[in-house]
């Protein structure tokens, strides 16, 4: 469902609601990016003025009362490493590099940054552990998803059928044509399952990687899974799209944290 306080316009999980722990997948609006990036661009590594994007997440963590230093973010790389955090990140540290983040701590804030890959937020309720994974097409391949779980059991002693995941706003199927490449790596690591990921129209192939990572953490245990069916591509008024805006584009932002008061 969409929410909104003043100008900034987010998605949240029906399935997170009234629980304690605070979501918000924003979209592009609300910000001071200039165009192409305009406007709530929090990526500052797109080629946008980079005061804009720090007076953009500076806005966005006054709106929702959330303390700025609490962030932990991560250099995203398209890989399965997942980190759990103990404390927000250090700032004068370079970004780990990560394509999940998973905490325990109510002191930390979980940031990542999107353009048509799939956010994957997680909520363990019982022991109070939150996750942001990042899945395009080569993380979800590597099952980054699968990792975050394990590293929810192995970290925190999660029970993966007490998870909650939502597949957020990103790319649909039919706008996410690939080449034959992407098939045959996807038919490397899933054998004949694979096939169900694709959509053949002509010569086109087409990846569905709502379905993918639903059957990642499907295969990882967890059955609470809430799609959210938003396309990224379809949206660019919404959403910043990599594939839409032919690469020059923004960053919208997905922040995560443990309410344990609520």
């Amino acid at each position: 469902m969409f929410s909104w306080q003043e100008d900034i316009y987010y998605y949240q999980f029906e399935s997170l609601i009234n629980r304690p722990v605070f979501h918000a997948v924003l979209t592009r609006r609300g910000g001071y990016s200039q165009s192409p990036y305009n406007s709530l661009n929090l990526g500052g590594t797109v080629g946008d003025d980079n005061d804009a994007v720090f007076a953009n997440h500076q806005k966005i963590f006054q709106l929702f009362n959330l303390d700025l230093y609490s962030r932990f973010d991560v250099w995203q790389v398209h890989g399965s490493k997942v980190i759990c955090a103990k404390s927000p990140r250090d700032l004068n540290k370079p970004h780990k590099k990560a394509d999940g983040i998973l905490t325990d701590n109510p002191s930390v804030t979980l940031l990542m940054r999107f353009a048509d890959c799939v956010p994957i937020l997680l909520f363990d309720p019982k022991k109070m552990v939150i996750g942001i994974v990042h899945a395009g097409w080569q993380g979800t391949y590597k099952d980054v998803v699968g990792e975050a779980i394990r590293d929810l059991q192995k970290c925190y002693g999660s029970d993966p059928g007490d998870v909650l995941a939502g597949i957020g706003p990103s790319i649909c199927q039919q706008c996410y044509e690939v080449g034959f490449d992407v098939f045959q790596t996807f038919t490397k690591y899933y054998g004949p399952e694979a096939t169900q990921f694709f959509d053949q129209k002509g010569q086109s192939l087409y990846l569905n990687l709502w379905e993918a990572n639903r059957y990642n953490l499907m295969r990882a245990g967890v059955s609470q899974i809430e799609v959210s069916k938003v396309c990224t591509s379809c949206n660019p008024e919404f959403w910043y799209s990599h594939r839409a805006e032919n690469g020059i584009t923004g960053r919208f932002g997905v922040l995560m944290k443990l309410m344990p008061n609520y």
